[in-house]
């Protein structure tokens, strides 16, 4: 009960109780999600072409350290890296399942998990739809096993060919009864506009694919406002430079936008010096629609019980609104109404214990 979080000393308490409290996350990229563990076997089995075949050697590769450069660069590094152990169908479906155990194992009840075909099909050398078939298949196979729904979100990079993005959001068409339910723009934001991506975008909403976007992370307020505006954005990926701009900040308020934040991620990516100076709690001031999520939690070592504690204990986040964000993130989530109650009052129950 949240008795145990009252004594700010007893770290330990504090930590159990939110990884005990159940949870929602809309903002998991697959491919930062993966398990180091599972890594260092894909590279020995395959003999990979990667810097070392142990843990530790492997580790700085894949994963933000201590002494990582804090740059959107050196962040973004990791993920080149990462798309060489997509080898095949039975290695991406396995990956998709230890992703999900693990999130499961976090107390997620729901995960909205995010995907790049274009990264996933360059090693493997599938088409995008077997990638797509791939994600599906083995979401619904971890679905079948453990205590958590699943929905998947296609995402593509904007520092990519739009006619390439165009196949994967055309293949994905085909998959939204078997749990794809969006599309995402992600990738470089400085120096490369959502412009090209404008007309794929409005396709996609005709088809009734839900429409977000990362936006607002490494550029400023206007590239929220373009996300929100033109591309149709319902939830803005980061966000936090939105601050920059007060009409900005009005537009999202009068459209009742998401913010999916990522505290942990930002700073690795150099967006702020450290967690105690992220934008957090001037977000939830201006009255925003926040909600608290990973990111990728194998390049920045974390769960979302951890981000959660976290913000409670760096950022000076009350009960209270976590719990309003947690309840933000039920009712974000793309899912049927009744589904969404459901999640909503199964965690209004757990913080109101």
């Amino acid at each position: 009960n949240n008795k145990a979080v009252r004594d700010p000393s007893d770290h330990a308490a504090q930590r159990a109780y939110f990884a005990a409290l159940p949870k929602v996350e809309l903002h998991r990229h697959f491919e930062g999600a993966l398990r180091l563990s599972s890594l260092v076997e894909i590279a020995r089995t395959y003999r990979l072409d990667v810097p070392a075949y142990s843990a530790e050697g492997l580790r700085p590769h894949v994963q933000m350290t201590p002494d990582s450069p804090r740059t959107p660069q050196h962040f973004l590094a990791k993920f080149a890296v990462l798309r060489q152990f997509y080898r095949d169908p039975e290695t991406i479906q396995r990956l998709v399942r230890e992703v999900i155990e693990d999130a499961a194992a976090d107390n997620i009840r729901h995960l909205e998990l995010r995907f790049t075909p274009k990264a996933l099909a360059q090693s493997s050398r599938l088409s995008f739809r077997d990638v797509i078939a791939c994600l599906c298949e083995g979401a619904a196979q971890a679905q079948r096993a453990l205590p958590i729904s699943v929905r998947l979100i296609v995402s593509l990079n904007r520092h990519e060919s739009v006619q390439e993005g165009a196949q994967a959001v055309y293949a994905a068409l085909d998959f939204m009864d078997r749990g794809i339910v969006a599309l995402d723009l992600g990738g470089q934001e400085a120096g490369f506009s959502a412009e090209p991506f404008r007309g794929l975008f409005a396709e996609a909403r005709q088809a009734g694919l839900q429409v977000i976007a990362h936006a607002g992370e490494w550029a400023g307020a206007q590239s929220v406002r373009y996300a929100i505006e033109q591309l149709g954005a319902v939830r803005i990926g980061h966000g936090v430079r939105i601050l920059e701009d007060a009409s900005a900040v009005a537009l999202a308020r009068e459209r009742q936008v998401v913010f999916e934040i990522c505290p942990s991620s930002n700073v690795y990516s150099g967006i702020c010096g450290s967690l105690a100076e992220h934008p957090l709690p001037q977000l939830y001031a201006h009255g925003l629609r926040l909600t608290l999520n990973t990111d990728d939690p194998l390049l920045c070592a974390i769960a979302l019980s951890d981000e959660l504690y976290a913000a409670f204990t760096q950022l000076q986040c009350s009960l209270a609104a976590l719990r309003q964000m947690a309840l933000t993130a039920a009712q974000a989530a793309f899912l049927p109404p009744a589904e969404r109650a459901a999640l909503a009052a199964q965690i209004a129950v757990a913080y109101d214990g």
